[in-house]
């Protein structure tokens, strides 16, 4: 009669300890946000809550949005931008240089045109 009790207390234990336990695994994306102070941290929570009615499908998707987000680089875009506007400022006088040496060899060919057509001195 004691073991009957015992395994029903075991049972209903083990119960609570996985339920409560997928609650808690549920919720780390919230927490990473919380501690992060990202910016949607409430969308993180209630979409940790309906990933429980997804069976956790979305749970990794949560976890990689929660971590994006750093206080100190925000979503870590700003080099990317950065080294975007450099490229642009290099690529602009990559073009300008181009132009000059097509003009350059634009004059360069006239004159060589000029030069063939002109009479020659005659060599003695």
């Amino acid at each position: 009669m004691f073991l009957d009790y015992f395994a029903l207390g075991l049972l209903v234990f083990v119960a609570l300890v996985i339920f409560y336990g997928i609650i808690v695994i549920h919720d780390i994306p919230y927490e990473i946000a919380k501690e992060r102070d990202h910016p949607h941290q409430d969308a993180i929570h209630v979409a940790g809550w309906v990933s429980l009615f997804t069976l956790h499908a979305i749970w990794p998707f949560l976890w990689i949005w929660a971590t994006l987000w750093r206080n100190e680089r925000g979503w870590g875009f700003h080099k990317l931008e950065e080294e975007q506007h450099d490229l642009h400022h290099r690529l602009e006088r990559l073009v300008n240089q181009v132009s000059e040496l097509q003009q350059e060899v634009t004059y360069l060919k006239g004159q060589q045109a000029n030069a063939a057509t002109s009479p020659q001195p005659e060599e003695k």
